[in-house]
């Protein structure tokens, strides 16, 4: 072998060889090298287009997701602005509603109040026990309208925001001992014992409502206890006062303590003389406790009698004056024969049912609908009438004003009975501010004889 010309020896040759070998073998690592490089370059480049892609195409996905989302939000607002709107209707309307039947209460109670007095005049003129038995039978059939009806009312006028706690400081002993005597008849007529403790404690609350509360607790544990007793009591807690009603009576349910708040539900089972009650004493009563600000709790057991307790809090100071009862006023005798009444109401029906009740009554009459026609009408008759039974609403004037235009005519000063079916306290109030009585519609028969013997005496 010859190198430039030279020529190599065996082992020259061999070295030269092995040394070309080795380069050769460089060579090859380093291509080896080189090409994987290019290869993860290549290989780089093309994730880099792939994710690039990738991404070109979910940045449409995500837009076009994004797109049907807002879409769906836009239907949602639209939807949600017409149920607003649809809510406001219905509210609105639901408020004019309750306005209308709180504010309607006295042409509600008109016919009724007709009706009462004129099955009473029927009544006294019935002289065989078959025809008293029937006109009793309506009377308790207009009572329970009565009820029914007053309870509606009175639910309206709370939702409505019309009736208003008067919150005051009130003896406990002396309302409880009148809803003793109010209960002790219904009591005894149902064999059954009704206990209520006396009590020392003042409270701060409004008088006629928390009589309201109580007259439904009482009523409800009278009509549902067939057997035992009835217990009516007062513990102090501290700064509040607890009052109880508990009876021996079937007991409620777990599952029934918060449906018997709800209007129109009925416990389980038969009242005491199979009676039914309507389902709205106990809606009433969460809703005075309610706007009193006061809490009422419920403990029952079955087959062992239930428990509600009203707290209230404790009251030091004057107390309030609840208003005297109508039975509890003084009376030397009826000491109606001969009088002359004078009935001034709008309502031909009403006026024609309580001339014929009070004429029963011995009583002469003269009637309008007006304070100038019944102006007209005494200087006709030419006397002054002993008592004057004047409706609050009148059609162009109210009682006060027809009594007020009355006394001037006259001169003087003549006693008058307001009949109205407003029972807010504002109403009262500006009635006895003015001098005058006060009865609620429908009138009872019998407490409008008593209150006019009374002022006749």
């Amino acid at each position: 072998m010859t190198r430039r010309g030279l020529i190599l020896s065996p082992v020259d040759a061999q070295l030269r060889i092995l040394e070309l070998e080795s380069r050769i073998a460089k060579l090859e690592k380093i291509n080896t090298v080189l090409i994987e490089r290019v290869e993860r370059s290549l290989d780089s480049q093309g994730s880099a287009f792939s994710l690039f892609q990738t991404a070109i195409g979910l940045e449409r996905q995500v837009r076009l997701r994004t797109d049907e989302l807002t879409r769906t939000l836009r239907r949602l607002e639209q939807m949600n602005d017409q149920l607003i709107l649809a809510k406001d209707i219905a509210e609105r309307a639901n408020k004019s509603k309750t306005r209308f039947l709180a504010q309607a209460g006295h042409d509600l109670l008109q016919p009724l109040n007709a009706a009462e007095l004129a099955i009473s005049a029927l009544s006294e003129m019935q002289s065989d026990e078959d025809g008293r038995r029937l006109a009793r039978q309506v009377e308790r059939a207009l009572a329970t309208i009565e009820g029914l009806l007053k309870t509606l009312l009175d639910i309206s006028k709370l939702d409505a925001g019309i009736t208003l706690p008067q919150v005051t400081s009130v003896s406990l002993g002396q309302l409880l001992a009148d809803l003793a005597a109010d209960f002790a008849p219904v009591a005894a007529r149902r064999d059954l014992r009704l206990t209520v403790l006396p009590s020392s404690e003042h409270v701060l609350t409004d008088p006629i409502m928390l009589t309201r509360i109580l007259q439904n607790l009482i009523g409800n544990a009278l009509r549902y206890t067939e057997k035992g007793r009835v217990l009516v009591g007062t513990r102090r807690r501290q700064s509040m006062v607890r009052i109880d009603v508990v009876d021996t009576g079937p007991g409620i349910a777990v599952d029934q303590h918060a449906l018997i708040f709800e209007e129109f539900h009925r416990g389980k089972g038969l009242a005491h003389d199979g009676e039914i009650g309507l389902g709205l004493g106990l809606s009433i009563v969460q809703r005075l406790v309610g706007a009193l600000g006061h809490q009422i709790s419920l403990n029952s057991h079955l087959g062992h009698g239930t428990r509600f307790s009203i707290e209230l809090p404790r009251a030091d100071g004057p107390l309030a004056s609840l208003p005297a009862k109508v039975e509890d006023r003084p009376s030397q005798g009826w000491g109606l024969s001969g009088a002359l009444v004078a009935v001034v109401d709008n309502d031909p029906a009403v006026r024609e049912a309580t001339v014929d009740l009070i004429r029963r009554w011995r009583c002469e009459t003269v009637q309008a609908g007006t304070s100038k026609a019944l102006i007209d009408a005494v200087s006709t008759l030419g006397r002054r009438p002993d008592l004057l039974l004047v409706d609050y609403h009148l059609d162009v004037e109210t009682g006060l004003e027809a009594l007020e235009r009355f006394r001037a005519h006259v001169g003087s000063a003549v006693p008058a009975i307001v009949i109205t079916a407003d029972y807010t306290a504002e109403t009262e109030e500006r009635v006895t501010a003015a001098g005058f009585e006060v009865l609620k519609k429908p009138v009872k028969p019998a407490e409008l004889r008593a209150l006019m013997a009374h002022l006749l005496e």
